[in-house]
């Protein structure tokens, strides 16, 4: 019998997470609630999640800094974050953190649903994936198309989002092309996202950290002004 889908589900308000958990479970998720981000680690921590689908705002120990924790300590688990409606500032500094997908609340269940099983459906595929032959040299690095890798100098695995990997993918396909914010996300399969907001920028800067010798002047992605970026195989200089 193959592995069931597991969704953390962490909310502080007790019908907010009956009623996810009811409504996952009915859609053939096994569901684990926690009511804080201490639970959560705990939880996180003695059990094989998938997903965690995390509310922003909670007391003590807040959403984003239990997203933090898990991106650093389980790279594989998708995070999905639920924000109060209209704050932008908590969406922002989720996808600097790592979050793959984000939800303001009040949200329909359905498009929750979706929402999730694509994210799932693109975690899945990076963890399942073998290592291939077909690889690109970044620098120091290696990104490992057919195996969903990006690995360091030293061979080690570099920890990414799904959605980080997919657009260093989107970019490295296309080499030495200057690619539009609305194509980089039509490429990497995001066409829920809007081009004009600041989620491809983000992803960008957190990827820069981690294949750029100096993530200030990158040489391997750069910024086109008022155009997009372009992926620059060999890193030559432009100066």
């Amino acid at each position: 019998m193959g592995h069931k889908t597991t969704i953390l589900i962490v909310d502080d308000e007790p019908e907010v997470r009956e009623t996810l958990d009811d409504y996952l479970a009915a859609h053939g998720f096994e569901t684990i609630c926690a009511e804080s981000a201490s639970a959560a680690r705990e939880l996180a921590a003695g059990h094989r999640i998938d997903l965690a689908l995390l509310d922003i705002r909670m007391p003590g120990e807040d959403g984003l800094s239990l997203a933090r924790h898990l991106r650093e300590r389980y790279a594989k688990i998708a995070i999905v974050m639920l924000t109060s409606a209209g704050t932008v500032l908590d969406r922002v500094v989720g996808l600097e953190i790592g979050a793959d997908d984000y939800l303001p609340k009040p949200f329909d269940p359905r498009e929750l649903l979706a929402r999730l099983r694509s994210v799932l459906r693109r975690t899945s595929h990076a963890s399942s994936a073998d290592l291939g032959a077909e690889r690109v040299r970044i620098g120091k690095c290696i990104l490992d198309l057919a195996g969903h890798r990006l690995i360091d100098g030293e061979g080690n695995d570099v920890s990414m989002s799904p959605l980080e990997f997919d657009l260093l993918k989107a970019l490295a396909r296309h080499p030495n092309r200057t690619l539009t914010r609305e194509r980089i996300l039509n490429l990497s399969q995001q066409r829920g996202w809007d081009p004009f907001d600041r989620s491809v920028d983000l992803r960008v800067m957190r990827i820069r950290k981690k294949i750029e010798p100096d993530p200030q002047h990158p040489r391997y992605i750069r910024t086109v002004r008022n155009e997009g970026y372009v992926f620059v195989p060999g890193g030559e200089r432009s100066d």
